[in-house]
């Protein structure tokens, strides 16, 4: 029996080399599992969808910036420069012309100019944009929907709670890479995926 209990019992230096082990094991785990975590991580931050957009004005008024982030785009490889444009004139509009009463932008962000007949070209004013999605939503109904609404990633504090996407009742925000920040339309689209 004493001869068993020789063998059983248990020094100093085993229960230190034990420790010792388990510890360099658990450490190196450790590192390795923060190396594989942190490679695989990437930078995210908030855009809109405009597939999935209902353009309802919430992107004008919940930014938590005075002015929101959320401006109107247009894809030209989409447009059509028409002279009746229904981003750009007010539904039963008197005349085709640029008077503020003919016009469907509330801030007078989109710009008209003419080429030639029959064709204008759209362009969008950032700074007077609000991001309210009325011209977007008239390009959509009666038009090929060139307009579409992006945040601006120069102008967001990329929030890590954007407020306009917990109020966005279609959930047509979500996060990209910010590699990769936008969801464009049209050739620009195009180009930018490939």
């Amino acid at each position: 029996m004493a001869e068993n209990d020789s063998k059983n019992k248990v020094n100093r230096r085993d229960v230190m080399r034990f420790s010792l082990n388990t510890f360099a094991g658990l450490a190196v785990g450790g590192v390795s599992g923060m190396l594989i975590t942190n490679s695989n991580s990437r930078e995210m931050v908030w855009q809109i969808d405009p597939n999935v957009c209902i353009q309802c004005e919430k992107c004008s008024t919940n930014c938590v910036l005075p002015q929101s982030a959320v401006k109107c785009v247009h894809s030209y490889s989409m447009c059509g420069y028409c002279d009746l444009c229904s981003g750009y004139l007010e539904p039963g509009a008197v005349s085709r012309d640029t008077g503020a009463e003919n016009q469907l932008c509330p801030t007078g962000a989109i710009k008209r100019k003419f080429i030639e007949d029959p064709y204008f070209q759209y362009t969008i004013d950032e700074e007077l944009c609000i991001g309210c999605g009325k011209c977007v939503k008239g390009c959509g109904s009666f038009g090929n929907g060139s307009l579409y609404l992006q945040v601006r990633h120069d102008l967001c504090l990329n929030c890590n709670e954007c407020s306009i996407a917990r109020s966005c009742p279609s959930q047509a925000y979500r996060r990209v890479p910010a590699d990769s920040p936008y969801i464009l339309r049209g050739d620009e689209g195009a180009k930018n995926s490939s």
